[in-house]
Order: C-alpha cells, then structure tokens, then sequence
C-alpha cells in the first residue's frame, strides 16, 4: 500500500477566512459563535451560529457562477482554491485523469431549498429559477471543483450527516493508499444556517440557546455552524518526488455502524470505529497522543464518546488529550470534520492541542483530559480524528506528522 500525506488545505469557517487565521484562532481559544444575522431569524427560538461573517460571494464569483453555486459550494470553492493553490498541483494529461474529488455534506443546498420554498408557498411565485436542482443538489460542490480544476477521476459526494467529511475522506484516502488516484481534492461543506435549516434543528431539542460547552458538566446542547475544510491527498512518493511542503501524513481510518438507534450513539459502535483505526494504522493506544473528539456539547454524545474512548484505548485513555473544537466554530454537520482534521494537523506539524472552550464544571462521567479552555504546547505522535453520526455512522482517521 502507498503512504498518503497532505499536501494542500483551506478553508472558511466562523474562526477564519483561511487556514492561518483559523489556527491561529484555534490556538488562542477564541470563539466564532455568535448571533444570527439572516432573514426571520428573530422567529427562532434558537438565534445563536457559528455563522461564517464577511463573506462577499459577489467578490468571489460572477453573475453566471452565482446562480449555480448555493452558499455550501461557494464555501467550498474557496477553500479549494487554497488547498490546491498550496498544494502546487496542476492537473494536467495523467494526473488530470486519474485525480478526482469526494466531498462530504449532509444538507447541500439547504439555502437553495429554503429560498425557493419561500418563493414558492409564501410569496405566491409559480416559477422558481431554471437551476434550483443543479444548484441544491448535494453532489454540487463535488461536480464544480472537478470541472474547476480538470479533475477526470472518481467524483463523488458522501453524506452521511455529521460524519459525511471522515467519511469522503476516507474514501479518498483509500483510493490514493491502493493507488486508484495519485492524489484527491477532499473534505466537506455545509451550510445549513438559514431560517428553514435553523428551524428544522430545533425540532430535535438538542440546540443551546447560549454556547457549546463540550464535556462541561453544565453543557445544554450543541450550536451548529457552518463553512468548508478542502484538502489535497497526495500520495507520498509523489509528493516527495516534486518537493512538496508535507503537511500530514494520514496512517489509517476505520467506519462502523451502531445498527442501533436512528439519534441515541452507541459506546460499542464508536469505539470499534477508534480501534479500527488504530488497527488499520498499525499503533498502539500508547501512541496515541491526542483525539479531535467528536464533542457536540449534548449529554449522550459527550458521555458515550468518552466512555468508548476509554474502552479503545484502555488505561492509555487517561493519558490522552481529547478536545472538541466544535466549542469554538460551531457544529459544521456534514462539513464538519473537514474542518477539524485542521486541529489535527495543527497538533501533529506544530504540536499546538485547540482546546475545548466553554469548559466550566467537571462532569464525573467525562473524566478524561480535554484540554479545557486553553491551548496547550505538547509532543505529539499519532492522532486520531473522531465523527460519530446520526444514524450510527462512524468515521475514524488516524494522522501523524512527516
């Protein structure tokens, strides 16, 4: 099998406009959750985001790219650029041919949908724009950045809610290790911050009114955010052989199915996807140095994912640092994870842990390190980076530095 590294990230998020200004934020501690700012939102009972500010799409793209890119792919074609542009690929003739994109999202064109839905049942219009469909479609972003770069390989999107980014990049990452592809744009987008996606969450009752305080014993719900992490894939000979500045090097994943309950996570199913992954990577617990946990701030996601931490990695668990930076950006559902594999790589390149913000009372049932409030400086091997899903989907990735 061939070794796979990172040779290209971006993104946009709550935190940053880039991959700099997001770790920098991370490393800071600084929060993006803040109040809504979009049509009707003063009829939510839930007005608070991790929503991306300052984003000028009419600066970014033309009148003709604006009506078939919802905000979920403009997201995304801005954190493409980036990646790739700092990966120095161009894809050209073979590499062209054989490269490709899977992308993660859960909702796509949610924008799209609530925009047109208003359209259509409120304002009384019988005509909605010719490109609703192709613009609110979830394998939109995937279909743009492949036509926007050339890229004639495997294309796809992944949407397995909050784990449809670990997932995509799974998938690309098993394609460049069994050398399918010599590289692969992947990661995820979601925006799903507008008055009909706002609203749908709250159905759930696991939404904070106030802040995201993963693990905290006073925690009272998740936020969601929104915005895109995009990576390039590349494998490592490859890479090497052009001098391309290596970012990570992913070592393993693993995905498994709770097969349990369509919300309520379960401990057995999460914690065969944290010992798959290490299985896959070839390391022990005693390697593992730091986890991006999965970190929601709702009572049943943060008390199981702490006890399937313990049950992979044994009395090494205690030792770990886990820390979810969900308390910082907000929950980016389908994009989510994508724009944690950024912490991940900030902990093994730099060796700077994001901390979990919002940390204020122990909780005796997540007893474990995470990190809280502040960043720390710490030696770092292997990390592993955890996204567990509605539905029971679990999606596992194991990095370590070059």
């Amino acid at each position: 099998m061939k070794r796979v590294v990172i040779t290209g990230a971006g993104t946009i998020n709550s935190l940053g406009h880039s991959v700099p200004e997001t770790m920098q934020a991370m490393q800071e501690g600084l929060c993006g959750i803040g109040e809504l700012e979009f049509r009707d939102v003063e009829r939510l009972a839930i007005t608070i985001g991790g929503q991306v500010k300052g984003f000028e799409a009419d600066a970014q793209f033309n009148r003709q790219q604006m009506a078939l890119y919802d905000r979920f792919t403009q997201f995304t074609l801005f954190a493409a650029k980036q990646a790739i542009e700092q990966s120095g690929l161009e894809f050209i003739g073979e590499l062209a041919s054989k490269s490709g994109v899977v992308l993660g999202t859960a909702g796509g064109g949610v924008s799209t949908w609530d925009d047109n839905y208003r359209s259509v049942y409120e304002d009384g219009k019988n005509r909605v724009h010719p490109f609703v469909v192709p613009k609110l479609m979830n394998n939109a972003a995937a279909s743009h950045v492949s036509m926007e770069y050339n890229l004639k390989g495997p294309s796809f999107t992944v949407s397995t809610a909050c784990a449809s980014s670990n997932h995509a990049m799974a998938q690309a990452f098993q394609m460049v290790r069994s050398g399918m592809a010599p590289a692969m744009v992947t990661g995820g987008s979601e925006s799903m911050l507008c008055f009909g996606g706002v609203k749908a969450w709250e159905g759930l009752r696991v939404m904070s009114k106030d802040a995201c305080r993963p693990f905290s014993a006073n925690r009272n719900g998740m936020v969601q955010g929104e915005g895109a992490g995009i990576f390039v894939f590349e494998e490592y000979e490859h890479a090497k052989a052009r001098g391309a500045e290596i970012l990570a090097e992913l070592i393993g994943f693993a995905m498994s199915s709770d097969a349990s309950d369509i919300v309520m996570p379960s401990k057995q199913g999460a914690a065969r996807a944290i010992s798959g992954a290490m299985k896959d990577a070839g390391v022990n617990p005693e390697q593992v140095s730091y986890i991006n946990a999965h970190g929601t701030g709702t009572a049943a996601n943060d008390k199981t994912e702490c006890a399937a931490v313990a049950d992979a990695l044994g009395p090494h668990a205690d030792k770990v640092m886990i820390s979810s930076t969900k308390s910082m950006h907000g929950h980016v559902i389908g994009g989510t994870g994508a724009v944690e594999l950024l912490a991940c790589i900030m902990a093994v390149r730099d060796g700077v842990i994001a901390p979990t913000i919002g940390y204020e009372e122990p909780d005796p049932e997540c007893t474990l390190d995470v990190v809280p409030n502040e960043a720390r400086q710490a030696k770092v091997d292997v990390v592993l980076s955890n996204a567990f899903a509605f539905g029971g989907l679990n999606a596992v990735l194991a990095l370590r530095g070059v």
